[in-house]
């Protein structure tokens, strides 16, 4: 049966010391490689209008970005819609939370509350916010994964980017709650984990790919894959294009 078609989006946090240094010729070398699109953690001093001109030179959409809760919160919030609806971006992704919103089951709660209504402003603005995990969430807090305390309580526009490798830190395989959650995992970030080789690349580890890849496919309405490396054996602009490379060797099996 054939595979239904992801695109493939890295997220620039990967190479952020290339791309701080120089963001036009990394954009260009990520187009070159086969990525379809980028995912941001910061901007690096460029305007929306600026990263608008650059994308569109070289052919590539935005995936996302990972923005700070409180950018999503009282006036910034309308400057962060603006600034995302110029860049062509509809997912605002927080990638983790200062202690006060997650320090017990409680306030996991009330940080849920937060983002529904988040989530229900930016809906007017065809637009997504979402969490995205590390390893904490799947820490047990007061009887209950974190991970469960959240995506328990919020709407299901909330959307859930699952990280593979984050998740296997903590020793839990974060592939099941793409299925636990039908449809909330519209982005997810491919990242490696290895027991033995803490640079390992996409491909090399022991994340179940294939399982990761059907429920992907078929129940988590997955619009983005993520590539993401933190860890590296080559420069990180070379450990991206291999991860790349190893994975459309994958999706093609």
């Amino acid at each position: 049966m054939a595979r239904k078609p992801i695109p493939i989006a890295v997220q620039l946090y990967s190479v952020r010391k290339d791309a701080e240094a120089d963001l036009p010729g990394v954009l260009k070398r990520i187009a070159q490689m086969g990525y379809a699109g980028v995912e941001f953690a910061g901007y690096y001093g460029h305007s929306a209008q600026d990263i608008r001109k650059l994308l569109d030179e070289n052919k590539l959409k935005v995936a996302g970005t990972h923005i700070g809760i409180q950018t999503l919160q009282g006036d910034e919030l309308a400057k962060s819609v603006e600034f995302n609806k110029t860049i062509g971006n509809r997912f605002l992704v927080v990638p983790g939370l200062k202690e006060e919103f997650r320090n017990s089951k409680d306030a996991w709660k009330r940080t849920a509350g937060l983002f529904n209504e988040i989530s229900d402003t930016l809906k007017t603005h065809k637009m997504l916010t979402g969490y995205h995990n590390h390893a904490i969430e799947f820490t047990p807090l007061d009887g209950e994964l974190p991970w469960d305390t959240f995506f328990g309580n919020t709407k299901k526009d909330v959307v859930m980017q699952v990280d593979t490798g984050n998740a296997l830190h903590a020793g839990c395989n974060v592939v099941p709650f793409v299925e636990k959650y039908p449809g909330r995992a519209l982005t997810v970030h491919l990242k490696e984990y290895s027991k033995t080789n803490d640079k390992a690349l996409i491909g090399e580890g022991d994340v179940d790919w294939q399982k990761c890849f059907t429920l992907c496919e078929t129940i988590g309405a997955t619009e983005w894959y993520i590539v993401e490396q933190e860890s590296y054996a080559l420069p990180p602009i070379d450990c991206i294009d291999k991860c790349l490379q190893n994975l459309k060797k994958m999706l093609s099996q």
